[in-house]
């Protein structure tokens, strides 16, 4: 009886030896490499990694640790000491911000990938002419804008005659002509269809200025004007005035993006709707209402 006991006892412990070390094999995890500790908080070489740019020198990079552990340190500490000097309120103040903002965080993220998948973002040139018609009124020009073509030619060019008659008559044989020896243009916009800001003219034609552009930025005016890098030539094709109506042409990228905003919007209320209403369907939302 007794051997049969002992017996019984080695198999009893032998069966706890295995069931402890395959617990072990099975938990053991992947130990980390540590590079500091602050209390019970650990920064680990795996953290840093990723931070170090290729290229880096073995000096630039042991620099570039010592620094992040000392900020991460520094952090630290200071987080661990305003746990225990701020006052209980602020703490709690504090705990509902951060909850909020990982809320919002991830809140926002799911809505777009949920709009970018369940909107679409075409908007056809009837319902820009729609909206541009009903609101005609807030598209007030702030600023001139102009149709115009010009050319900035080196100080020495030689056919600048030749260049200025071209630009002038602008057909189709001297459009093909300006092409044909735009690369020895310093500037060129042969594009007069496009609506430009005056803004835009003072840059790429400094000669041009808020002062004098009532001289030069008028309907049909061709200038020719020369600072000490090159020499501009230029006809403007027509021109707006400011708190005339913009062109649907020059508004339309802004009533694109209203336009798709105000439908990421209704899309974005849908779907609340739609998420409240299946959780009440389903029973995973209800309101307990106290004030019966």
């Amino acid at each position: 009886m007794i051997q049969r006991g002992v017996l019984y006892l080695l198999m009893a412990v032998g069966t706890v030896c295995i069931l402890v070390s395959c617990e072990g094999y099975f938990n053991k995890k992947e130990e980390k490499e540590p590079l500091a500790r602050v209390g019970e908080s650990y920064l680990y070489k795996e953290d840093v990694k990723p931070l170090l740019k290729e290229g880096m020198s073995k000096g630039d990079s042991a620099s570039f640790v010592t620094n992040y552990i000392n900020n991460w340190a520094s952090k630290q500490l200071l987080l661990s000491k305003s746990k225990i000097n701020l006052p209980e309120e602020k703490l709690r103040e504090f705990d509902a911000l951060v909850d909020a903002y990982r809320t919002d965080l991830y809140t926002r993220a799911y809505q777009e990938a949920l709009v970018s998948q369940g909107t679409d973002t075409l908007i056809s040139e009837t319902q820009l002419q729609e909206f541009y018609d009903k609101q005609k009124e807030n598209f007030k020009l702030k600023e001139r804008i102009v149709r115009i073509r010009f050319v900035q030619l080196p100080l020495n060019f030689l056919n600048q005659d030749e260049v200025k008659q071209r630009l002038r008559s602008f057909d189709e044989e001297d459009l093909t002509y300006l092409d044909s020896i735009g690369v020895q243009f310093k500037k060129l916009n042969f594009n007069d269809s496009i609506w430009v800001s005056s803004s835009r003219i003072f840059e790429e034609i400094p000669p041009i200025t808020f002062d004098n552009q009532d001289r030069y930025l008028k309907n049909s005016q061709f200038f020719e004007l020369q600072d000490s890098i090159g020499v501009y030539l230029g006809k403007i094709e027509e021109v707006k005035d400011v708190n005339d109506i913009a062109p649907l042409s020059y508004i339309a990228p802004t009533i694109k993006q209203v336009l798709l905003s105000r439908r990421k919007i209704d899309y974005l209320r849908k779907l609340e709707t739609e998420i409240i209403d299946e959780a009440i369907r389903e029973k995973e939302f209800e309101v307990y209402n106290d004030n019966k």
